[in-house]
């Protein structure tokens, strides 16, 4: 509620008198959809004169300072948003200062590799990474972002409670845990297909630029990319080979008013230095994917490598290891980051 009463003290006002105040008004002060004002006559009629709202703190609400511009310019704006981690990230998000990067769910070796090199070189130059946590090129671009010590965005189409799919759950943990997670499904929505569809908005306008990666034909990152085009946000695609399938939506993209994008290096110098800025982005990567060679040889879990053996799942890692979740789903993150262990459906590694 601060940033409410720091609403109320610009205009010499109380939050009672506030919510008294008769629509015509109110729209001189806040620059709400109609919608919005709708659903406030709505409530005001519901709870009468002197209502007591208690709003936790990780629930923002458009009349919030940080509630993002983007957002607010939106066509259908959420009624709030949730988050869990980093406070300070939204203020990035409100500016747009962070870069999107998107793709297919079933991309190819050389997609991962170009979007783990992508998080990493936007990381290491200071601009948060967001993504939609799903599998293939959002999984790859947030495990490159924390591979370069920077601050993952993740935009979900569930409840933060929720985690799909299913085998992201411990990057998600990360993703909490070094930035910041972001939904507009409180706890009890029942998850649909639309949820996902309607994620790729958010996405947008939270985000300085789109990066499309790799994406076919009939993809949701399409969505995303026509988002970014009627809310003309700046627009790159990483051009794909011509004869395989899970590019051709992606390179179809280069005929409209898509920009291509043939290395990280150059992605970070049209963009300039990130909000973040905390590390210099001296390490250079080409979209071959390669990894800096100080990475290499540094996973010494022997113990751990030993008990995955030809493939185990989490629960037979903890009962093994007798190691907690958290700590094991934070070691098996860090062997995939190193191309030690692959990840596979079901909670399941093996080595790679």
């Amino acid at each position: 509620m601060g940033d409410l009463e720091a609403l109320g003290k610009a205009h010499e006002v109380s939050l009672a008198e506030l919510w008294t105040w008769p629509e015509e008004r109110l729209s001189k002060v806040l620059s709400w959809p109609k919608a919005l004002f709708k659903d406030l006559s709505l409530h005001r009629s519901r709870w009468g004169t002197c209502p007591s709202v208690d709003v936790p703190e990780d629930v923002l609400l458009p009349v919030d300072l940080l509630w993002p511009e983007g957002v607010r310019a939106l066509k259908r704006p959420p009624v709030a948003l949730f988050w869990q981690g980093r406070q300070e990230l939204l203020g990035c998000l409100g500016a747009r200062r962070a870069v999107a990067i998107v793709g297919t769910r079933r991309p190819s070796n050389h997609g991962l590799r170009v979007a783990e090199a992508l998080g990493r070189a936007l990381a290491l130059a200071g601009w948060p990474v967001i993504s939609g946590l799903a599998e293939g090129i959002d999984a790859a671009a947030h495990r490159g972002c924390l591979e370069g010590g920077g601050a993952p965005v993740g935009v979900l189409g569930t409840p933060l409670q929720k985690v799909y799919p299913r085998q992201n759950e411990g990057l998600q943990a990360l993703v909490a845990a070094q930035g910041l997670l972001v939904t507009e499904q409180p706890r009890e929505t029942l998850v649909k297909r639309g949820c996902f569809a309607a994620r790729n908005r958010l996405l947008v306008a939270l985000a300085k630029a789109v990066v499309v990666v790799e994406c076919p034909e009939r993809s949701g990152a399409l969505i995303t990319a026509r988002r970014a085009i009627e809310q003309q946000c700046q627009l790159f695609v990483v051009p794909g080979d011509a004869r395989r399938w899970s590019a051709l939506g992606s390179n179809a993209l280069l005929l409209d008013q898509a920009s291509p994008l043939l290395s990280p290096e150059a992605l970070v110098k049209q963009l300039g230095t990130g909000p973040l800025a905390v590390h210099s982005p001296s390490v250079a990567f080409d979209l071959s994917g390669s990894r800096p060679s100080s990475r290499a040889g540094q996973h010494g879990d022997t113990a751990l490598l030993q008990a995955i053996g030809d493939g185990a799942s989490l629960e037979d890692l903890m009962t093994c290891l007798n190691l907690s979740s958290a700590r094991l789903t934070e070691q098996l993150l860090q062997l995939e980051l190193q191309g030690v262990v692959v990840a596979e459906p079901g909670l399941h590694w093996r080595l790679a």
